[in-house]
């Protein structure tokens, strides 16, 4: 555009460049700089969690993914293949990786008013002239039709005297940054419910798969019975005791097939699949191996936990805010020109005496607001204190989480080998019962109650598995993920 100017002018836009670009270096931005509060408003950090009582070990994620492929340490390949399958299709997933590049295109929006905007905006007018007005030098009374063509560069660019715009740059980066996290945090809450839903099913899968064995025992002692009804040694009564027992037993397990059926439905739709084509074969998961977790220290996780990362970007960008909002005090500098050509003939439309240009410096300096600009940044501040209570509440759920889960680990396994040791007694006294049944010692009301008993405590047990499974997702999600 400079081309189509004079030297004299060149030289007044190299000046005034210069002159603006200097103070937009020189020139600080207002507004307070960013340093990272507390975690906690009341106390440093603790140094430790207070479960003591677990053993820690050194573990690795089994992939270099941010977070690890933390599942595979489970060892269940359906469980891996489902975790593929979910971060491939999954749709909300899709949606917050939408929302990471928009906030990421928001960046480049901020960032490109750091520049001069220039723009051209072509035109063609056929005007005619009014009877009653002198125009272009004609008498009053002679109306003149004519053309009009032009071919203007208009440029505007605000200088960023008071960094209004780096603190807006600022605050998008740092949104960005939090899109970033929450994009992670949907992550890690997927995979994390993904692994817990499967592993609740596949202890109803163990729950399912024991009522019909335990069925199948009962057809067993039903048939037993019967036989000594016919011989004379059983009772009606006995009968009917051993059919109840087996009917009952067999009406339990269409009710946790319902629920084996809802959880299987709640898988596809993480997985992005349809209910109606999505199916999983049914399997009994061997007993839940010891999980090793290593110390990790709070400091560490709060560097891990996508959702604190998260609240800590939203708060530098509220932090950016404040200066976005102190710069409407300051006056504002913008440089704004024009040059192109004009013609009423198309013939000389683009020749050089048809040039025009202009340019100039503006300066707009708020004198009276009615107390908007005070109430914008006495908003911001406002909000910027709002950021830093959400980040402190996000950090002590967290120390509560990790908490919560470091307990279910330690009681759960206490509570299962409780179980365990009481199966054991309970199967050891169906084992007695039947065989004082079987010598005719005692009524089959007796052989019943231990096997209700030994029925009770073995789908206990296999609940607490399932527990355990889902406790120990519970654990990897509190501490943001695989951990090395």
């Amino acid at each position: 555009m400079t081309d189509l100017l004079p030297l004299q002018a060149k030289s007044f836009i190299v000046r005034i460049t210069s002159w603006c670009g200097a103070l937009a270096l020189a020139g600080c931005a207002v507004g307070p700089h960013y340093q990272r509060p507390a975690p906690l408003a009341s106390q440093p950090l603790p140094d430790k969690f207070t479960m003591d009582g677990i053993v820690w070990t050194a573990a690795a994620p089994a992939a270099d993914r941010p977070r690890g492929h933390w599942w595979t340490a489970f060892g269940d390949d359906p469980l891996n293949r489902l975790e593929d399958l979910a971060a491939a299709r999954n749709q909300t997933l899709v949606a917050s990786a939408a929302a990471l590049e928009q906030a990421r295109q928001l960046v480049a929006e901020a960032r490109s008013q750091q520049f001069p905007q220039i723009s051209a905006a072509p035109s063609y007018v056929r005007q005619r002239t009014s009877k009653n007005a002198e125009s272009l030098g004609l008498p009053v009374g002679s109306p003149f039709t004519y053309n009009l063509f032009t071919l203007p560069a208009n440029l505007t660019w605000e200088v960023d005297l008071w960094g209004r715009v780096r603190r807006q740059t600022e605050g998008a980066r740092a949104r960005m940054a939090a899109a970033g996290e929450d994009l992670e945090s949907l992550r890690l809450l997927l995979q994390s419910e993904l692994a817990q839903d499967y592993f609740t099913l596949r202890a109803q899968d163990a729950e399912i798969q024991l009522l019909i064995d335990t069925a199948h025992t009962y057809q067993r002692s039903l048939d037993l019975t019967l036989n000594r009804r016919k011989g004379g040694i059983a009772t009606d009564l006995d009968v009917a005791e051993a059919d109840t027992q087996l009917r009952t037993t067999e009406a339990q397990v269409p009710a946790l097939k319902l629920q084996r059926a809802q959880m299987l439905h709640a898988i596809a739709v993480l997985c992005g699949e349809p209910a109606m084509t999505f199916a999983l074969a049914g399997r009994t998961e061997p007993a839940l191996a010891e999980i090793h977790v290593p110390s990790v220290v709070p400091s560490e996780l709060l560097e891990r936990r996508p959702d604190i990362a998260a609240a800590e970007r939203l708060m530098a960008a509220a932090n950016a805010d404040v200066g976005v909002a102190q710069t409407a005090f300051y006056p504002s500098l913008t440089i704004n020109g024009e040059a192109g050509f004009q013609s009423v003939n198309a013939g000389t439309w683009l020749s050089w005496p048809s040039r025009l240009w202009s340019l100039g410096p503006s300066v707009n300096l708020p004198l009276f607001t009615g107390g908007f600009n005070k109430a914008q940044i006495a908003a911001s501040r406002a909000a910027y204190d709002q950021a830093v209570a959400n980040y402190r509440q996000t950090a002590l759920s967290a120390f509560q989480d990790v908490e919560d889960q470091l307990a279910a680990q330690l009681l759960l396994a206490t509570q299962l080998q409780g179980e365990h040791a009481a199966l054991a007694s309970a199967q050891h006294t169906l084992e007695i019962a039947n065989n004082r049944y079987k010598a005719g010692l005692v009524t089959y009301l007796d052989v019943v109650t231990s096997q209700s008993a030994a029925l009770d405590l073995q789908r206990t047990v296999v609940e607490l598995e399932g527990v355990r499974r889902v406790a120990a997702v519970g654990l990897v999600k509190a501490l943001g993920g695989g951990w090395q």
